[in-house]
C-alpha cells in the first residue's frame, strides 16, 4: 500500500481538494483507496457528504481511545473509503501531548489491524503540530501542494526540514515524491518563474541524502477551475459533479502520473 500525505503548513493551497479528487480518480482506476481526514476542520469529510451528527467514531477516537483505524472507515463510493474527522479532532492535539509514543499513535492504530488497499491518502492540517506529525510517521511519501507565487516558496524550506527531522527520528522510509502546483494559471509569467525555481531547488538535491532527493515537480498542474470550488457544496468529487471539467481532466492526469511512478520507480 502506498501511503501518501498531502502536506503543507499553509492553508488554502489545495490539500483537501487534492486528497478528495486524487482519491476519487485512483478509485475510478479500480484502485482500492483510503482517505484519512487529519484536519480538525473536517473539510474532507464534509466534501464527501459525511455529516458530523452521523459520525460515531472518527480519527479523534483513533488517536485518543486506541480505536483501530480500520474500525472507523466509511465507504463513500466504489473502491473509496474515508476515515472521517469531526471538530473534536482539535482536542486530540492537546490530549496527545502527555501520551507515550504520541508521534506514532496513528501508525500503531493502522498496524494493529492492517488494512488492505492500494493507496492511502492523508489530508494533513495546516501547521506542523502532532496531527501532521502522526501523518508523516505513517506515510511513506509526501506530496506538497503549492501555489505558484513567491510567498508560497517561503515556507518550503521549513517544510522540507520537518520531513527530514521526521525521517531521521521516526520514519526512516519517508520521502517526498514531488510538488504539485494547484490553482495554476499558465498565462502569468510569475507561475513559470516559481515553477522553475522549485525545479532548480529539487535538482540541487539529486544524489544527496535528503528526503526530497528524488522529488519531482509533477507534470500535471491543477488549473484554477470554478467547478473544483463548487463541488464540495454538493458533497461530490469533481468526477461526479463535473466530469467534463478541466478540474476532472487535471486530477485524472495526476492519478495516471502517480500510477506510472510505480512502474518507473
Amino acid at each position: 500500500m502506498r501511503t501518501i500525505a498531502l502536506f503543507n503548513q499553509k492553508g488554502g493551497v489545495g490539500k483537501t481538494t487534492t486528497t478528495v479528487n486524487l482519491g476519487a480518480a485512483l478509485a475510478a482506476a479500480n484502485k482500492r483507496v483510503i482517505l484519512i481526514d487529519m484536519d480538525p476542520q473536517a473539510n474532507l469529510s464534509f466534501h464527501l457528504g459525511l455529516e458530523p451528527k452521523n459520525i460515531t467514531t472518527s480519527t479523534y477516537q483513533v488517536l485518543t481511545l486506541d480505536v483501530p483505524l480500520k474500525k472507523v472507515l466509511i465507504r463513500v463510493d466504489q473502491h473509496l473509503y474515508v476515515a472521517p474527522a469531526t471538530t473534536d479532532l482539535a482536542g486530540a492535539e492537546v490530549e496527545l501531548v502527555n501520551m507515550e509514543h504520541r508521534e506514532t499513535k496513528l501508525k500503531s492504530m493502522v498496524e494493529i489491524d492492517p488494512i488492505r488497499a492500494d493507496y492511502c491518502l492523508i489530508d494533513c492540517p495546516p501547521g506542523l503540530g502532532l496531527l501532521s506529525l502522526n501523518a508523516l510517521c505513517l506515510c511513506t511519501e509526501v506530496i506538497i501542494p503549492l501555489q505558484a507565487h513567491f510567498l508560497a516558496l517561503q515556507g518550503m524550506a521549513k517544510l522540507m526540514e520537518t520531513c527530514a527531522t521526521v525521517r531521521d527520528n521516526f520514519n526512516p522510509i519517508l520521502s517526498i515524491s514531488g510538488v504539485l502546483f494547484c490553482q495554476y494559471e499558465a498565462t502569468p509569467r510569475l507561475s513559470g518563474e516559481v515553477s522553475n525555481e522549485v525545479k532548480a531547488f529539487l535538482d540541487q538535491a539529486r544524489g544527496s541524502d535528503h528526503p526530497w532527493s528524488h522529488a519531482q515537480v509533477f507534470q500535471t498542474q491543477i488549473r484554477r477551475n470554478i467547478k473544483l470550488a463548487e463541488a464540495p457544496s454538493f458533497n461530490q468529487s469533481i468526477f461526479r459533479y463535473a466530469p467534463n471539467s478541466a478540474g476532472a481532466a487535471d486530477y485524472a492526469g495526476l492519478a495516471a502520473e502517480i500510477i506510472r511512478m510505480e512502474s518507473s520507480g
